[in-house]
């Protein structure tokens, strides 16, 4: 199928998910744990050396565990894979980051009670909180995939005007973190995961979308 549309045109497109792991997990190390600078001229003796390393280790850790999850996840995934990319081509988000919220949210539908979860507050492959919003169509159909999808993009334009300073990229990962918690809950950049669930909502999505954009979505 070709896309009528360029993803890379979409304003919800995004260069996360073109990254490897490895360099994702990179980029926010050097991007957000310390300066450019100070990172050109570290050297194992500096104090904040040990530090660095840790926090690479258990970067890279999570990202792997994310993968892994995704990965498992892949052969239900693939079920929804038409719906998912027609759904994310109209709506111009990346497939992918649609495929990364279904794993986190409902295993690809694989834990759901007759498309219900979280205790029955969730519906649908996206969990659509019935709590905030009322639940459009089946729980695994292209109309569910639009609300959900829909309830993503208007989380994603609320950062966008609460943090007008922020770059695409993290205004993004700000609507992702919000789908989960509320726009209210992302206060910075480096700590918008606290108080999602889990506190890596974010990071989470991200790295699974990294996944299945490798995976054809």
């Amino acid at each position: 199928m070709r896309w009528k549309i360029p993803m890379h045109q979409c304003m919800l497109g995004t260069s996360q998910f073109e990254s490897s792991s490895a360099e994702k997990a990179l980029g926010v190390l050097v991007d957000h744990l310390v300066d450019h600078r100070l990172f050109c001229v570290l050297r194992k003796n500096h104090p904040m050396y040990s530090m660095l390393v840790l926090l690479g280790i258990a970067a890279l850790l999570g990202v792997r565990a994310s993968e892994k999850i995704a990965e498992r996840d892949l052969k239900a995934m693939n079920h929804y894979k038409t719906l998912i990319k027609k759904v994310g081509e109209r709506l111009c988000v990346e497939p992918a980051l649609i495929a990364g919220i279904i794993s986190r949210e409902s295993h690809a539908g694989t834990i759901l009670k007759h498309g219900w979860g979280d205790n029955g507050n969730g519906f649908g492959l996206m969990q659509v909180d019935k709590n905030s919003h009322k639940p459009v169509g089946p729980w695994n159909s292209e109309a569910h995939l639009t609300q959900g999808t829909n309830i993503l993009i208007s989380m994603i334009k609320t950062i966008q005007k609460k943090f007008p300073s922020w770059t695409k990229d993290q205004q993004l990962k700000g609507g992702i973190s919000a789908y989960n918690a509320g726009a209210k809950n992302v206060q910075s950049y480096d700590r918008m995961d606290i108080g999602t669930t889990h506190d890596d909502y974010s990071n989470d999505v991200v790295a699974r979308a990294q996944y299945y954009k490798k995976h054809g979505y």
